[in-house]
This record gives C-alpha cells, sequence and structure tokens, in this order.
C-alpha cells in the first residue's frame, strides 16, 4: 500500500505542473510554431511616420506611437480599437500581449479586451470599446466592479455566437467559459498573457507584472471543446467611463501552430555552383576587357595596375596613422587649454598675494583725511552690500518657490477631486469658482506688488532698502497672503470632499 499511495501522491503533484508546462512550450510535444508577422506588432517602429501600424488598423480614441498602442488614454468615456487588416488563414494559435494598464484612482474602469472573431468589431462600441454580439472568442481583462461582488479586476473568457448581448450588469459571470481573479493594474512592470488555441483546447496563461522575469507565468483559465470559427480577425480594444486608466499595449506577437509534419520546410538551395560559375564568368569578361583596353592604348602597357589599388595592409596602416593623428592634435588642444589654465591661475595667485602684501589703512580719526585706496581695490562695505544684496535675493527667492510650490499642490488636488467626480451631475459652483478666480486674481496681483518691492529693495542701497516705504497704500505681507490663500483653498478642499461622499454610491452605467 505504501508504494502505491506515493505514486498517487506524486502523480497528483506532477501532473497540473506539467499540464502548464506544456501550454508555456508546445513545441516540446511535437506542435511546428511559425511567427506571422502579418498579425503582429511591436516596438520600436510600431506607428510609422505618417501613424499607421503595418497591417493593422485602429479608430476610435487609440492613439499609435513608435513604442505602444494606446487603446484607450486616461480621460473619461473613451473607447478605442485596433484590428488586424486581414484574416487568419491558419487554425491554431498562440497570441501573447504585452500590455500595462495604469491610473491615479485605487479602482479603475473599464478595461481591456482580447477579440478573436470573424467580423471586425466597431471602434466606439458598447463592449469595452468593440462590438456586442460577436461571433467567436472574446478576453475580458475586466477592471471596474459592475455587480458590487468585489471581485474584481477579472479576466474571463466569453464565447458568442452572435445572438447573444453582453450582459454588463452582472460583469458577464452569467456567460463567461471561465476565469480566474488577478490585479493587473499599475505594476512595476507590463503585464503578459499568453492566450493559446489548439486542438479544441483553450489556455490563457497570466505574468502578473510583479517581476522582470517574461517566463513567470501563471495558469488563468483552461477549456476543453472549445470550437472557434475558422479565417477570424484578430483584435484589442478598450474603454474608460466614470473613472479611467491608460491602456496601453506593447506587444501582440503571433504564433501560429500546426502538428509536426502538416507543414513541409522548403529544402535549402545550395547557391555555391551558381556562384562560383557566375564568379567565373565575371573574371572571364574582365580579362577580355583589359586585353582589348591593352591593345587600343598600347603606350600604357607598362603601367602597374596594383597602383591604384589599396591592399590591406595598406588600408589598416592608413587607418592607424589616421587614428595617431587625431591623438595628437588632441593632446595638443588639451595641452594648450592646460597652459592657460595655468597662466590664469598664476595671475590669480600674483594679484592675490599683491593685495595681501599691502597694509591695510590706518583708521579715520577727526581732521586726519582717510588714504585713498588702490585702483581696483574693493572696499569692504562694498563687499558687506554685495553679501546683504545676495542674501536678501535668496531669501526672496526662497519664499517665493515655496509659495508656488503650495499654489501647485494644491492644484493638482483640486484638479484630481474634479476628475473623479461624475460627469453625469450637473456642477452648481459656476458661482464659486468665478469668486474663487477674482480672489486668486488679487492675490496673483499682490504676489506681483510685492515681488516689485522686493526688486525696488534689491536695487537700493542697503539703508535705503530698510527704510523703503511700500509703493502702494494697501500693501499685504507675504505671511497674510499665504495664510488667506491656505484659508481659501482649505475651503475649496472640504467642499469637494463633501461632494465626492454624497457622490460615493453612484455607479458607472454603460
Amino acid at each position: 500500500m505504501r508504494p502505491t499511495f506515493l505514486a498517487i501522491l506524486c502523480f497528483l503533484a506532477w501532473n497540473p505542473c506539467s499540464k502548464a508546462n506544456g501550454n508555456l512550450s508546445p513545441g516540446s510535444v511535437g506542435v511546428h510554431r511559425r511567427f506571422e508577422y502579418k498579425y503582429s506588432f511591436k516596438p520600436p517602429y510600431l506607428a510609422q511616420k505618417d501613424g499607421t501600424v503595418p497591417f493593422w488598423e485602429y479608430g476610435g480614441n487609440a492613439i499609435a506611437s513608435s513604442e505602444s498602442v494606446r487603446v484607450a488614454p486616461s480621460l473619461r468615456s473613451q473607447k478605442g480599437a485596433i484590428w488586424t487588416k486581414s484574416q487568419t488563414n491558419f487554425d491554431w494559435w498562440d497570441v501573447e500581449i504585452v500590455f500595462r494598464v495604469t491610473g491615479r484612482g485605487r479602482i479603475g474602469a473599464d478595461g481591456l479586451a482580447f477579440w478573436y472573431t470573424t467580423e471586425k468589431g466597431d471602434y466606439n462600441g458598447p463592449v469595452f470599446g468593440s462590438s456586442d454580439r460577436w461571433n467567436g472568442l472574446a478576453i475580458m481583462f475586466d477592471s471596474f466592479d459592475n455587480d458590487n461582488k468585489h471581485n474584481n479586476p477579472y479576466i474571463s473568457a466569453v464565447l458568442n455566437d452572435g445572438t447573444k448581448l453582453y450582459d454588463h450588469a452582472n460583469d458577464g459571470t452569467t456567460q463567461l467559459l471561465s476565469g480566474c481573479l488577478r490585479d493587473f493594474r499599475n505594476k512595476p512592470f507590463p503585464t503578459r498573457a499568453r492566450i493559446e488555441y489548439y486542438n479544441n483546447v483553450l489556455t490563457v496563461l497570466i505574468h502578473n507584472g510583479m517581476t522582470n522575469n517574461n517566463d513567470d507565468y501563471e495558469l488563468c483559465l483552461r477549456a476543453d471543446g472549445v470550437n472557434l470559427p475558422k479565417n477570424g480577425y484578430f483584435g484589442i480594444s478598450a474603454a474608460t467611463g466614470g473613472l479611467a486608466d491608460d491602456h496601453d499595449v506593447f506587444h501582440f506577437l503571433t504564433t501560429s501552430l500546426h502538428a509536426a509534419g502538416q507543414i513541409q520546410e522548403q529544402p535549402k538551395v545550395d547557391n555555391q555552383e551558381k556562384l562560383t560559375q557566375e564568379y567565373k564568368e565575371y573574371q572571364e569578361k574582365l580579362e577580355k576587357q583589359k586585353q582589348e583596353y591593352k591593345k587600343e592604348h598600347p603606350e600604357k602597357e607598362d603601367e602597374d595596375w596594383e597602383e591604384f589599388y589599396e591592399s590591406e595592409n595598406q588600408r589598416e596602416l592608413r587607418q592607424i596613422w589616421q587614428g595617431q593623428s587625431q591623438i595628437a592634435d588632441h593632446l595638443r588642444e588639451l595641452s594648450r587649454k592646460v597652459d592657460e589654465i595655468i597662466g590664469r591661475q598664476e595671475t590669480t595667485l600674483s594679484l592675490v598675494s599683491r593685495n595681501a602684501g599691502q597694509a591695510p589703512p590706518p583708521p579715520a580719526t577727526g581732521g586726519v583725511a582717510q588714504q585713498p585706496l588702490p585702483v581696483g581695490a574693493v572696499s569692504r562695505s562694498d563687499v558687506d552690500l554685495l553679501l546683504t544684496n545676495q542674501n536678501l535675493l535668496l531669501s526672496s527667492i526662497r519664499e517665493i518657490r515655496q509659495l508656488v510650490g503650495d499654489i501647485n499642490v494644491r492644484t493638482d488636488n483640486i484638479q484630481t477631486n474634479q476628475k473623479h467626480a461624475p460627469t453625469a451631475q450637473i456642477q452648481s459652483t459656476g458661482y464659486d469658482v468665478q469668486t474663487l478666480i477674482a480672489e486668486m486674481r488679487d492675490g496673483m496681483n499682490q504676489v506681483k506688488q510685492g515681488i516689485t518691492h522686493v526688486g525696488q529693495r534689491l536695487g537700493a542701497p542697503q539703508g535705503a532698502a530698510q527704510v523703503a516705504n511700500c509703493p502702494t497704500g494697501n500693501c499685504v505681507g507675504v505671511t497674510l497672503f499665504l495664510s488667506v490663500t491656505v484659508v481659501q483653498l482649505l475651503l475649496v478642499f472640504i467642499y469637494n470632499v463633501f461632494k465626492n461622499r454624497s457622490e460615493a454610491q453612484a455607479k458607472k452605467f454603460y
């Protein structure tokens, strides 16, 4: 009994791994793989200079660049898709998709979808940016929880024969073939999905994007007896709603799968004999032309034709000599610059030693005139004034930088809160926004007056800068202006928080 139990235990532990490994490398079980470039795209030069993707066409809000295809940007109510121009001419295939879904919110919407259908879908359709009632396969990467069951992001496979409507309210749970719960948003590395269809077996493997190991796949779903239509189109679509994410696709690599012996490899053509024969014919033609030239020009019979050509040794020596000449030129230039720097340093040291050797002037007393300073010398009062002005300028720059940083941070917070607000609700804060804009305009005017005042203080002498009057009668200090600005922004932030809480129960509808 004990050996039988161990054998059963080993079989149970080995069998799932063997399935996963078999799907990761179908070639190990005698499957011929051939890369299909007409059904693939990858960087660099993913898109051409005119914006087109070779063998593909895209539309809606999709944007193609040299590195990726942004199927749907992080704006509300955006839809886009990209489809192959031609149908497939193979029955079994393996598709690897490298994508990234990123957003600033804790949750995102709506998601990404992979398509294999008999007809190309729309670019602004209701199902993740594509058409409903499709005929074929759809792999949904759904990031929004429509049924409020807290089971998203979710990856599901849905089959349709062209007559069924997608069940949005339940996230397609009543129609899915199989699926798995995987979080693919905001990962440090791009997420990878490998979709394989071979012998009516559908397998989906997922790389979670937490490591940079491209082969770190795990099994998401496996379904037997899947009958897909022949000669279909591949496509990728995405959509956003009240919430928005960036849906970027970097690679779409398609490989056709064929049984062993199904494809006959073309025999390699040995062109060695053909090339040798062509070389001999060329040599004979060249010798014939030489003889004809000698007959027409007998006075040039003694010329050595080898002098007009450069041998390999001569070419190598010429390249070495040119490299040595460039190195010598650079060394001479460096030597000249070093000599110039040394000369400047010696001049500076001589001036410093000359000023240090002079005796300081005696202190001024009543009735005794102060000795005049030498020409070109800098007095102590000038140095103190320069340092004072520099310190004043630095402090003013720090205050302005801190003020601008606070304004930028609070502006980003306001824009973030406004982005999270639903678009379908009518905004009734027009008067408050206009009032806030007017107050901010007054504050900016005060900032301009303060900067002008600082400039006048910097331009005036040290004594005059301390007793300079305000240019206007209603000057406001920087501290007061910052306090008023912080209070205003705090009120706006509290209002936005209250509004977001009141709308927290609102849901996204298609």
